[in-house]
């Protein structure tokens, strides 16, 4: 599953996933976990610092979340 927000690529590997909630910690007004308690997009999502973003991305101990900047490079992981 991807979305672009804030200029980014995001990428969520739903297999990957095991739920610790760290990129809500980080992005709650990006992420939710669904009902399987995996990582998803909420559905009305806000605009939120690149900064911010690539935080809540990289806090993810199994890398289930890339971000690829508007140039396609890699920012995360």
């Amino acid at each position: 599953m991807e979305k672009t927000i804030s200029g980014l690529k995001i990428i969520i590997d739903e297999d990957m996933c095991i739920g610790t909630s760290n990129c809500i910690r980080v992005a709650g007004e990006v992420f939710v976990l669904d009902n399987q308690k995996i990582v998803t997009f909420r559905p009305d999502i806000s605009e939120i610092e690149q900064k911010m973003l690539i935080e809540a991305c990289s806090v993810c101990p199994v890398n289930a979340l890339t971000a690829i900047d508007e140039n396609g490079n890699q920012v995360v992981p």
